[in-house]
């Protein structure tokens, strides 16, 4: 791990010294030291604040990897592994302290990204420049709003209600210790952030590749579907209003033909895409190095994130080979032909070089804590399986199937029957976004709009092993038992209450 830490540093580093090439966001060198007292006059002033928003995609361990950690490893679809860190294993096990520091590091990457579109958005107004057109003013405005509403779904789905910081950097304690809003008010300022965005985007850019790695009107109204799906008070015809938005809408989204195309590195930038985030290879300032946590057992450490066999069983219960092979990769050698260095507790824990043990394969080419290989933060099957459920919730079941069919059909499975009832469609199409989004962050979310989080890991068969006399010793059941509603969010970080007395926490922390 001390090698990831001198990676996360450099890289970190970096950002504030190498600008990007034109499918990296913007040309603009990016201005990551933003303040309230900085002088913003020009329009390429402007620009360089919006490289500095977007880039909070590359430098952070919330977007690099941890936000699929807190999704997967706390649902059925995965284990720590890394030989269960601590924090890793609170996160499955539902006992994240307040004090953990993976969670106070989170929050700030959060606030940091919100505090750079607020800067964008506040000081945007007071530059003149002629340079700066009308028409680029709207699409700035609307970028940053698009942005500012992403960070904020983070937060309320990790939270609850949390602080709204509307502003940025300023000493007024009035605005630095703000109390919580409530779940409502934040979605609601999310809501009112995309409407901004959805009037001020373009559907498309001049360039494709940049319609795929900047906010557009077709990725506001899919997080208005998911934002108007995830919160409690749940409008399903909204969601239906927006997914329509993003499938029938001028960006020209389409689901690709091969499943595994959508994943193999060659792709990138396809009509599936909706945003991504574009990495580079090679390149510390724009590549990602999350995607080694997960694969790659060439360096003799265990790696995180592993799939569990509640989730190989799902795919194999379809017959689904193709989503199965497109997600997860069973290895028995390392890179240089030598059986995998460590025993993993939930596979192979006596290391018996005959069994394979599977690894997160949704990203493919870790490239040395380097890697080139695009993320998804949107695309159109979720969106269009998302659609399926808003037709169930509002009646129309018959309708929801024949659109999961789609997706099913693309994956070489045979359609489901038109004529289940309504909750065995519910049941149908979660299932199927389990499969299709496995590793996407999409699980723990899908789990909790269900109502089935607590049920479903209390339900969940798991189990662990030790080698004893080169044997598997007897199985150990996982201990989910303090998988209640209150533990569906995580506790505010105690460093942050201690700083901002007006701060309360979660209930059951």
């Amino acid at each position: 791990m001390k090698k990831n830490i001198l990676y996360k540093s450099l890289l970190v580093l970096s950002i504030s010294m190498v600008s990007l090439s034109c499918e990296k966001f913007l040309d603009d060198k990016p201005k990551t030291s933003l303040t309230t007292g900085n002088s913003y006059s020009t329009a390429n002033d402007i620009e360089s604040v919006l490289t500095g928003c977007y880039n909070i995609f590359y430098g952070t361990d919330y977007y690099q990897w941890e936000y699929i950690m807190m999704s997967e490893v706390r649902s059925d679809n995965a284990y720590p592994g890394g030989n269960n860190e601590e924090t890793f294993f609170d996160y499955d096990r539902f006992n994240l302290p307040a004090s953990n520091s993976h969670n106070y590091v989170n929050w700030g990457n959060l606030y940091k990204g919100i505090a750079r579109a607020n800067i964008l958005l506040n000081k945007i107004a007071e530059v003149t420049d002629p340079a700066l057109t009308a028409d680029r003013r709207k699409q700035i405005i609307g970028e940053a709003s698009f942005l500012r509403a992403y960070h904020y779904f983070q937060l309320v789905k990790l939270y609850g209600g949390v602080p709204l910081e509307l502003q940025s950097n300023t000493a007024n304690p009035t605005s630095t210790r703000k109390a919580r809003a409530t779940e409502k008010e934040v979605y609601d300022q999310i809501n009112a952030d995309l409407l901004v965005a959805v009037a001020n985007l373009p559907d498309a850019y001049s360039t494709g590749s940049v319609s795929k790695v900047r906010a557009t009107k077709g990725a506001a109204n899919a997080l208005l579907a998911k934002a108007w799906a995830q919160r409690t008070d749940r409008d399903y015809t909204e969601v239906l209003k927006y997914t329509n938005a993003v499938i029938t809408g001028a960006g020209g989204y389409s689901l690709l033909a091969s499943y595994d195309h959508l994943f193999d590195g060659a792709h990138d930038y396809n009509a599936e895409s909706i945003l991504e985030v574009p990495y580079e290879e090679g390149n510390w300032s724009a590549s990602s190095w999350g995607i080694q946590l997960y694969l790659a057992p060439e360096d003799g450490w265990q790696k995180y994130c592993v799939p569990s066999k509640n989730l190989v069983a799902a795919f194999d219960a379809q017959g689904d080979n193709v989503r199965k092979n497109a997600n997860i990769i069973f290895m028995k050698k390392d890179a240089n032909g030598d059986p995998i260095a460590w025993p993993d507790e939930n596979w192979n824990p006596c290391q018996d070089p005959t069994v394979g043990i599977p690894f997160n394969y949704k990203a493919k080419h870790a490239g040395g804590w380097a890697s080139g290989d695009n993320y998804y933060f949107l695309r159109l099957g979720d969106i269009v399986l998302l659609k399926a459920e808003a037709q169930n919730e509002t009646g129309a079941t018959a309708a929801a199937i024949t659109t999961l069919n789609t997706i099913r059909t693309r994956a070489g499975l045979a359609a489901l029957s038109t004529s289940m009832s309504k909750a065995e469609a519910k049941t149908a199409i979660l299932n199927e976004r389990r499969l299709e989004l496995a590793f996407e962050a999409q699980r723990w979310d899908d789990l909790v709009r269900a109502g089935v989080a607590t049920t479903t890991m209390l339900a969940l068969n798991e189990v662990t092993y030790t080698c004893v006399g080169g044997n598997a010793g007897p199985a150990v059941k996982m201990d989910y038992s303090k998988c209640n509603q209150n533990r569906w969010i995580y506790p505010i970080p105690q460093l942050e209450i201690d700083a901002n007395p007006n701060l309360k926490q979660n209930p059951g922390y």
